[in-house]
């Protein structure tokens, strides 16, 4: 099945339902890695405004959302950096942020190819019906566990322009 056939399938597996509209115009960010089914992140965005946004996330089994943080914004930084709610609806989700690092290690795989580029080490599991709010301008990364994971999003306006990767090679 081709990648996108698989994301398709996995938003209309969530029990969540879909336009034709929104499935079609599904975002698909490999963050110009070229390395989608590894290091990427699938979207479909409800709203995105100056108030607030709302969108529904699959990561297909492993894949990773690289490490970023939503820094201050705007000409004088006089915007707040995003904060968002991650709520898993289906699957597991492994969330990193800063902070202090499990004692055991984390349960994720780091991506191969770019694994030097993780440095929060700070491990939140979600599972279904969890959530768990992160701060603005806080690193984090996350990564779906074998089954592959939903995520809905809820948070102060998304700007993908001013977010902040550690891996210096990452476009959005």
């Amino acid at each position: 099945m081709k990648y996108e056939e698989s994301v398709r399938k996995a938003f209309q597996d969530s029990n969540i339902t879909f336009t034709r509209e929104e499935l079609d115009n599904i975002e698909y960010a490999d963050f110009g890695l070229n390395n989608i089914k590894e290091e990427g992140l699938n979207l479909i965005i409800y709203i995105n405004n100056d108030r607030y946004c709302a969108k529904e996330m699959v990561l297909l089994a492993g894949q990773t959302c690289p490490e970023h943080q939503h820094p201050r914004r705007g000409r004088n930084q006089e915007i707040e950096g995003k904060e968002e709610t991650f709520r898993v609806r289906k699957g597991l989700v492994y969330l990193y942020v800063t902070g202090e690092p499990n004692v055991d290690g984390i349960s994720a795989e780091l991506p191969e190819k770019n694994k030097e580029w993780y440095s929060a080490r700070h491990e939140i599991i979600l599972k279904e019906g969890e959530q768990y709010t992160i701060a603005p301008n806080t690193l984090h990364w996350f990564q779906a566990g074998e089954d592959g994971a939903i995520i809905s999003e809820f948070s102060s306006p998304s700007d993908d322009s001013s977010d902040i990767f550690t891996n210096p090679q990452i476009t959005r």
